[in-house]
């Protein structure tokens, strides 16, 4: 895990008065990124090489993050600040900002419309508030620790359903590198929901299926291994919507666990079930 506290060089403004003004400002930030990125996005990016591709995502990091960084900064300048979005694992105690800066960045480097920008603040190792926004939709999901989560100021609320059967599902894919028994894992998990879900969606980023599920329109998204940034967000909406949040084996979910599921609360326990054969 590589983390790191950045502080300002020079004084910061006192932070806003209450954790709802600041996801009020997050929320600011994210959009503001956001429009950074909306500028970029086009035609599909040609790279020949892991080196241009790896370049090419930086570019969209970089210039997301130019807008991002200063803005959570100056909100929390004694947060700590995650380096990369593809860190896992516990985090030091106090208040951190995780972020990322272009998620499904691929995505956007191949002209597709799944992508937004994710800020969220961690404090002792439990997320806070997250704001996720989608430039090419103008949409922003929040959430607030105990205040509900929200699309744009509305209330959203996870899936009534309540058969497995009757359930649109969704997981996420495995990195390039991942360890070979998790890409197995994985494939094995999916031919299991394709058995006993309606029907079973297969893409990224994890957060945008989060969402999904947050808004009711995706009864239970699970992933294996996966990073901080790409679930924190989408477990702290879905859990202020009113859905469940574990790992597959149905326990408490830490950003340390091995799995992750978000569910419906009427799905959740068939799709333990379905996950753990």
């Amino acid at each position: 895990m590589s983390a790191s506290t950045q502080t300002a060089e020079t004084a910061a403004p006192a932070g806003p008065a209450s954790d709802t003004d600041l996801l009020a400002q997050t929320a600011d930030a994210v959009r503001a990124a956001g429009s950074v990125l909306r500028e970029r996005f086009g035609d599909a990016v040609a790279y020949r090489t892991r080196e241009e591709l790896m370049d090419a995502l930086a570019a969209n990091d970089d210039a997301a993050l130019a807008v991002l960084r200063p803005r959570l900064t100056s909100l929390r300048p004694d947060a700590g600040w995650v380096e990369d979005e593809l860190d896992g694992g516990a985090l030091p105690p106090g208040e951190w900002w995780v972020v990322d800066p272009a998620e499904g960045n691929v995505n956007h480097l191949h002209a597709l419309p799944e992508w937004a920008v994710t800020a969220t603040l961690v404090r002792d190792n439990r997320p806070v508030l997250t704001a996720v926004h989608l430039p090419l939709t103008g949409q922003t999901y929040t959430a607030l620790t105990g205040a509900g989560a929200h699309l744009d100021g509305r209330p959203l609320h996870v899936s009534p359903t309540a058969d497995l059967g009757l359930g649109l599902v969704a997981t996420s894919q495995a990195r390039p590198d991942e360890d070979e028994d998790v890409v197995r894992r994985i494939g094995s998990s999916i031919t299991a929901m394709l058995l006993d879900a309606l029907v079973v969606r297969v893409a990224v980023p994890a957060t945008l299926h989060l969402l999904n599920v947050a808004a009711g329109r995706i009864d239970a998204f699970w992933q294996f291994a996966g990073a901080r940034a790409d679930l924190l967000p989408g477990a702290l909406l879905v859990t202020e919507a009113g859905g469940q949040v574990s790992d597959a084996q149905g326990r408490p979910w830490t950003p340390q666990s091995e799995s992750f599921l978000a569910a419906a609360p009427g799905v959740h326990a068939q799709a333990v079930t379905t996950l753990s054969r």
